[in-house]
């Protein structure tokens, strides 16, 4: 399996871009990593993908992993990310319909690009990924508010390093209870980042941490969702997984859509489950 990284000029920056090529690679599948994830933890999805004749590419997203970082006095927004993969697509796949598949905030960026521009779209699989909790108006001052309180309070503080890729593990562990230890070792590296001092630090804009400026509404991501025509697969993790509690509304909103569950595969399932993971996405996509 031949993984190679490229940069690609996207939104006005360089983004890095992992691919894997198989021997007859042909057809494109996106993967669209989550909130303080890194595109490497998919490794374990690409090998089925590869045997049947699809490239994969997985895009570090601004802000995490080897992403762009925003410049002083910028932030991360949806629209950013939309935006980075419109680019992304029309570099590394021109003029063709690709295959996506977008797990938890990764899920909402693909179909907030999905729904802007739905002739580009083969297929779509959302892994965890209908989008947060819904916001209703009245909380948009407050988390104003909030954020510039957080991202004043963000420049007083350092990011404290860890002091071995040991630790690193522990806190995974600490944060992602329900992933075996062994799986969460195989990905830990993805998400760390050794400083040219050979400090270890998480491989993510600090900027995260802060609460974002921009409320969530379900009734505008409805309305993305209203206008992908292509065939959509909706997977979840079981109960020990996140759905929003008005999910079935939003499923609702796609034309072409199917809903399956992987029972105690949990958010991160591409961690827990890979294989499950990889044969829903051979079984829905079809063969290159």
């Amino acid at each position: 399996m031949e993984r190679i990284t490229q940069v690609v000029r996207a939104n006005g920056l360089d983004h890095r871009v992992i691919e894997w090529r198989g021997p007859s690679s042909s057809r494109t599948v996106v993967l669209l990593h989550g909130f303080m994830d890194a595109p490497g933890t998919f490794a374990d999805v690409v090998p089925a993908l590869l045997d049947v004749g699809f490239r994969v590419l997985a895009p570090h997203q601004r802000g995490f992993g080897e992403g762009p970082r925003a410049s002083a006095g910028g932030y991360y927004h949806f629209p950013d990310y939309a935006f980075d993969l419109a680019d992304v697509v029309d570099a590394c796949a021109p003029g063709e319909n690709i295959h996506l598949v977008g797990h938890s905030m990764g899920g909402t960026v693909a179909t907030l690009f999905a729904g802007a521009f739905p002739e580009r779209i083969e297929k779509l699989v959302l892994l965890e990924g209908t989008g947060p909790l819904d916001n209703p108006p009245g909380v948009a001052p407050i988390r104003m508010r909030k954020w510039i309180e957080d991202v004043r309070g963000l420049a007083k503080k350092a990011q404290k390093p860890l002091k071995s890729r040991e630790e690193a593990l522990q806190r995974l562990a600490q944060n992602h209870s329900t992933v075996p230890l062994e799986s969460l070792a195989r990905r830990v590296d993805d998400l760390l980042e050794e400083k040219p001092s050979g400090e270890l630090v998480w491989r993510f804009d600090p900027l995260h941490r802060t609460l974002s400026p921009t409320p969530f509404f379900v009734a505008s991501y409805n309305e993305f969702a209203k206008r992908i025509a292509c065939p959509v697969l909706i997977v979840d993790g079981g109960a020990s997984g996140y759905q929003p509690p008005d999910e079935l509304e939003r499923v609702k909103c796609f034309a072409n859509v199917r809903k399956t569950s992987i029972a105690a595969a949990g958010h991160m399932m591409h961690w827990t489950c890979p294989a499950e993971v990889a044969a829903l996405l051979v079984d829905f996509f079809g063969p290159a």
